[in-house]
C-alpha cells in the first residue's frame, strides 16, 4: 500500500539532512536544491524503452513528467573543494553532489543485491539492460549497457560478461553491473493501475513516483 514510492521518500529525507546539515539557505536556494535532487530522483532507469539489443535508452520517471529523460547540466566536481570564500551556486551545485554520490550508491546497492551473482538464478543475461557502476558519473547521468556474452566459469555460474556501451564493449564482472530493477509485466502493470485524470482535455497520472 505504497510502500515502494514511501521507501523513496525516506531515503530522500535521510541523504537530504546529511547533505544539508546545519548549513543555513535562503528560500530561494533551497528551491534550487530541492528541483536538482527531484531531476536526480526522476532520472532513475526503470525497465529497457525497446527490445532492440542496439537500444540502451531506458524508461525514467521522467517520461511520465515531461515525455523523455531528465538531464543537468555537468558540472566540475565540487566534493572536495572548500566553501568559504566561494558563491552561493557552488555551495548549492556542492550539495547537489554530495546528495547524487550518496543517494545513487545506495541505490546502485540496492540494485546489485536483487540480482546475486553467486547464484544460478541471477537476472542477468545476454541482452539485458544494466547499470554499470561507476562513481564518476555527475548528477542524472547512469551509465547504461547491453549485455552481448556471458563467460560461464567451471560450475556454470557465470561471474564475467560483456557488455555494450553506446560507444565501445566492455568486459565487466558481474559485481560491478546492476540489472534494472523493474520487469516488463511489473512495470506494465503499475502504468495500467496508475489514475488518469482528464482536466480540460489535458491528461495526466494520477500516481507519479517522486
Amino acid at each position: 500500500m505504497g510502500g515502494k514510492w514511501e521507501a523513496v521518500v525516506k531515503s530522500v529525507k535521510h541523504h537530504l539532512r546529511r547533505t544539508v546539515a546545519e548549513t543555513a539557505l535562503t528560500h530561494e536556494e533551497l528551491f534550487t536544491l530541492l528541483t536538482q535532487i527531484e531531476a536526480i530522483l526522476n532520472s532513475r532507469p526503470l525497465e529497457p524503452l525497446t527490445n532492440d539489443p542496439e537500444d540502451i535508452a531506458a524508461l525514467t520517471p521522467g517520461h511520465f513528467l515531461i515525455g523523455c529523460p531528465l538531464v543537468a547540466v555537468p558540472e566540475p566536481s565540487l566534493l572536495d573543494l572548500s566553501t568559504s570564500g566561494h558563491s552561493r551556486w557552488k555551495l548549492i551545485q556542492q550539495r547537489v553532489q554530495g546528495f547524487w554520490s550518496r543517494w545513487s550508491s545506495q541505490y546502485l546497492q540496492r540494485q546489485q543485491s536483487i540480482s546475486k551473482w553467486h547464484h544460478p538464478s541471477n537476472t542477468i543475461e545476454v541482452g539485458s539492460l544494466v547499470l554499470l557502476t561507476d562513481e564518476r558519473t555527475p548528477p542524472t547521468r547512469w551509465p547504461l549497457a547491453r549485455v552481448v556474452a556471458l563467460h560461464p566459469g567451471k560450475d556454470g555460474l557465470t561471474r564475467v560478461v560483456t557488455v555494450k556501451t553506446a560507444t565501445t564493449s566492455l568486459v565487466r564482472p558481474v559485481t560491478k553491473l546492476a540489472p534494472l530493477p523493474v520487469s516488463s509485466a511489473a512495470a506494465h502493470s503499475e502504468i495500467s493501475s496508475a489514475t488518469v485524470v482528464a482536466d480540460g482535455g489535458r491528461k495526466c497520472l494520477g500516481k507519479i513516483e517522486v
